[in-house]
């Protein structure tokens, strides 16, 4: 005899097997028959597959339950499909193959099975026996009434109003029509909060909305009659969805003197006074505080304990996905097991579902298969789902010492109990979830504008740390690989104690550095508590309690793996799985920014390197002549400047001086400044004389085509002279004029302007001659002196002369020294051009 049908059809495609699964555990669970929905689901997986994939049709599931067994049934309509014996060898026979297979395995798991088949359509059925109730888990289910029945004038009415998403009427069965007074044609669409009647509570309770919402839900209240009378009525409502998922709230609905018709029983716990309205239980005890969830979870599991008289409590939340239970709260278990530790929703044996409530009357008896649990004690153990619109979002369970102390009133007042706080725990954790997140943004956004606000690889290695340490972890460590695919080595540690990170450093320079591993993800490393174990530190002061739970991210830029980074907290202390997330997002950024200050750092080597190439290593000491140079590069030092002196000799008692402005930066201005630099030395040398020299490295410049740059240029040759004085030879292609400082304070140009270099293949250069007198000074600059700007300020050459003019008496040194400083404070801001300072003194006769 079938006592119960529930019927469905699916979809040919993809996602059918999935909700054809749903379906037949739901309602299996309903019918409180726990023990035979894995084999169902499995077997029903495979069939609908068959029917969907294979035959490429709908497929329609029927759960029959019947007294002794469950019948379900798989239809599709493509019945010319074959049928081969499972033992002729045929492909059927073979477990893992595709087709078939659920006929195999309804062979191995169904009491009975056969195929039907019809008009246009064949028909899979299969049968489980209902085994018999064994000792250890019972599913709660409300008990009969029995003597609680009230004593009624007339017919019971019970009314069924069914209510959309939005609390409007769906459903209006007679008896609601009798009880209030409506046709279903009045109501029918109309808000239901325009009939209910809703206590009001300020500061306790849940509104009529969030109680619609409940996965489900039992009490009084009152309903507005269709005459304005209000009548008090007692219901039950409980939160359902149709085959496509939408949700709604089913309600029943009595007259308050017959509520023991839809009334849960409840016994009184020892202590409690007996109340004539049914004892309840109120986790919430008070207002909620929506802005700190441990503390709701934390004043949740005490409750529970001490209401059901119970030695232990505990909740779970799930996971986004539903497969993970993380623990959040507990009390009375003091075994070891911490906060955030993580356990399948499914842990425990087949028969244990954390969708139900559920009542374990002896774990010694039947173990569950939680890890919470192990080793606890415990004996008695009841827990009940906390659900929100049909979804679980967790578990709360009390447990007891004793054997056989709990029974299915306790989990149904528990699971009531659990129905009611549900909806503020979910609250809370959005509001938690939404406050993390954003301050998951915010500290990203900080770490991003830290790490690009430094191209310095030193300062990039110590704000990683400092960004992880004690944000995310307790300590850090950064390891950055070698050249030339050298292993890993440790690059900086930080912790959040100072007197700690010698010690820590110590340990990991003593551990062999981590795997390079894969480019992403997150991997647990217990290299160095095994280096603490085996060096028989771990019950040392400076390392107890410092070693606890120790993770390694890649640090990947550019698809190559360029370090790692490890992070750790302290023994006792786990890893939550938003942190995890977050130190990913972090060592991503982490790893470009050090990846960009590692290729800052070499170019900038390089580019030092060249500019050191490219001037002179050292003056030459010149008889009866002071002289003195300041050189100063624009910029951050990555770009090889275009400014250049030399000084050098071309024969004995006559030396060489050149300053000089190759346009542009860079590697192409460089080759100019290299080229120009060793031309004059080689040119001076083979005897040429000044305009001679010029024109020739004119044509040099010019032979380099598309790589030439025209240059600015001052060369000079000098002889001192016995009678104190130096003479001068002077050409100057386009260079800022050199001045010429008198012992009287006078400012004079020492030379006329000429053409410049690398533009014009013939150039009429001619030299100019003059004579330093004793206590007289030649200074020379490049166009980063006289174009130095502030707004619409200049410097200019009548600037420069000025400052010159201050420098009568002063040593060549000092007279550089000036120039670069009136340089400097003439405008706020740093230099924005190179510059270069000869300064060329012929020092006073001193007499005897």
């Amino acid at each position: 005899m079938v006592t119960a049908r529930a019927a469905a059809t699916f979809d040919p495609d993809g996602r059918s097997a999935a909700a054809a699964r749903g379906f037949v555990r739901d309602a299996l669970l309903g019918w409180g028959l726990p023990e035979v929905v894995d084999d169902a689901v499995v077997l029903v997986s495979e069939l609908v597959t068959n029917a969907v994939v294979h035959a490429g049709t709908a497929a329609e599931v029927c759960c029959l339950r019947e007294e002794e067994t469950v019948r379900i049934e798989v239809t599709d309509h493509h019945p010319e499909r074959g049928l081969p014996s499972l033992g002729d060898g045929h492909r059927y026979a073979d477990p893992d193959g595709e087709g078939g297979r659920g006929l195999l395995m309804c062979s191995a798991l169904a009491e009975r099975w056969g195929v039907e088949y019809a008009a246009g359509q064949k028909t899979v059925w299969f049968r489980l026996t209902l085994p018999a109730h064994v000792v250890g888990t019972r599913y709660a289910v409300p008990a009969t009434p029995g003597s609680d029945l009230p004593s009624s004038p007339g017919p019971v009415h019970v009314a069924v109003v069914q209510l959309d998403e939005d609390g409007r009427v769906l459903a209006w069965n007679p008896d609601a029509a009798a009880l209030f007074q409506y046709p279903a044609t009045a109501v029918l669409g109309r808000p239901w909060a325009d009939l209910a009647v809703w206590p009001q509570s300020p500061g306790r309770g849940l509104g009529l909305t969030d109680t619609l919402r409940l996965a489900r839900w039992e009490g009084g209240y009152g309903v507005r009659r269709a005459d304005g009378e209000e009548v008090e009525v007692y219901g039950v409502q409980v939160r359902v969805r149709d085959t496509e998922g939408v949700p709604s709230t089913l309600c029943l609905l009595v007259l308050e003197p017959d509520r023991a018709v839809l009334r849960s029983p409840a016994r009184t716990l020892p202590g409690e006074r007996p109340d004539p309205t049914g004892p309840r239980l109120d986790l919430l005890a008070g207002p909620v505080d929506t802005d700190d969830l441990d503390t709701l979870l934390q004043r949740t599991v005490e409750r529970a304990r001490d209401l059901l008289d119970a030695d232990a409590a505990y909740l779970l939340l799930t996971s986004d996905d539903e497969t993970e239970f993380e623990l959040r709260a507990a009390a009375g278990l003091n075994h070891g097991h911490r906060r955030h530790a993580r356990f399948p929703v499914g842990t425990g044996n087949r028969y244990d579902s954390a969708r139900l409530p559920s009542v374990h009357e002896d774990l010694a008896a039947r173990p569950t298969g939680l890890p919470l649990l192990a080793d606890s004690g415990m004996r008695s153990l009841v827990t009940v789902p906390l659900k929100v619109e049909g979804r679980l979002i967790g578990s709360l369970g009390i447990a007891t010492a004793v054997p056989g102390r709990y029974d299915n009133e306790d989990a149904l007042r528990l699971q009531f109990a659990a129905d009611r706080v549900a909806l503020a725990v979910e609250s809370t954790r959005l509001t938690e979830l939404e406050r993390l997140r954003r301050g998951s943004l915010s500290f990203l956004v900080e770490a991003s504008d830290l790490l690009a606000g430094t191209l310095e690889h030193e300062q990039t290695l110590a704000l990683m740390a400092q960004m992880a340490v004690p944000t995310l972890s307790s300590w850090c460590a950064v390891y950055t690989n070698g050249d030339h695919g050298a292993s890993a080595g440790l690059a900086f540690v930080l912790h959040e104690d100072e007197d700690r990170i010698d010690p820590l450093r110590d340990l990991l320079d003593k551990t062999p550095a981590p795997e390079a591993g894969p480019t992403h993800g997150v991997r647990f490393w217990t290299a160095p508590a095994g280096t603490a174990e085996a060096l028989g530190l771990t019950d040392g002061p400076e390392l107890a309690g410092l070693l606890g739970e120790t993770v390694v991210l890649p640090l990947t830029a550019r698809n190559r793996v360029i370090g790692l980074l490890a992070l750790g907290v302290p023994s006792g202390v786990r890893f939550r799985q938003e942190i995890l997330e977050l130190a990913e997002d972090l060592s991503r950024r982490a790893a470009l920014a050090l990846d960009n200050s590692r290729l800052y750092s070499e170019r900038t080597a390089t580019s030092q390197a060249l500019q050191r190439s490219l001037l002179p290593p050292d003056l030459p000491e010149i008889p009866g002549v002071e002289v003195d140079v300041y050189y100063q590069a624009a910029g951050e030092g990555n770009e090889v400047g275009g400014d250049f002196y030399d000084l050098f000799t071309i024969r004995e008692g006559t030396y060489g001086f050149a300053i000089g402005d190759v346009c542009g930066t860079g590697p192409e201005a460089a080759s100019v400044t290299g080229l120009a630099r060793h031309s004059l030395r080689l040119l001076a040398r083979e005897g040429l004389d000044a305009p001679q020299v010029l024109r020739r490295l004119n044509a040099a410049i010019l032979d380099e085509g598309s790589r030439s740059r025209f240059l600015t240029l001052l060369y000079g040759e000098l002889t001192p002279r016995p009678d104190g004085s130096t003479e001068l030879s002077l050409v100057c292609a386009g260079h800022p004029l050199p001045l010429r400082l008198r012992t009287d304070g006078r400012v004079d140009r020492a030379a006329t302007p000429q053409p410049l270099l690398g533009v014009m293949d013939d150039l009429d250069l001619t030299a100019e001659h003059l004579v330093l007198s004793p206590g007289e000074v030649l200074l020379c600059v490049t166009d980063g002196v006289t174009e130095r700007r502030e707004g619409r300020r200049m410097l200019g050459d009548d600037g420069l002369a000025e400052v010159l003019t201050g420098c009568t008496g002063l040593t060549a040194g000092a007279v550089a020294l000036r120039v670069q400083r009136a340089v400097e404070r003439f405008a706020p801001e740093p230099p924005s051009d190179d510059m270069a300072i000869l300064t060329l003194r012929v020092p006073t006769q001193r007499t005897a």
